[in-house]
């Protein structure tokens, strides 16, 4: 697997960034690659799913 960067938004300095992804729910998970918005993952899951979801979309 690729190195993987997690990281968090603070909707307080920066609010308009999510409604240029779309989000409307949370959590949302934005997955890039090369820069570029590769995949969308909205809700609550297990760690397995995420690690799937990531593995399915790099």
């Amino acid at each position: 697997m690729p190195d993987i960067v997690v990281a968090k938004h603070n909707i307080d300095n920066e609010p308009n960034t999510p409604t240029k992804y779309g989000v409307r729910g949370i959590p949302t998970m934005l997955l890039f690659k090369n820069n570029e918005l590769v995949a969308t993952k909205v809700g609550a899951t297990t760690k397995s799913n995420i690690v799937s979801w990531i593995k399915e979309n790099t």
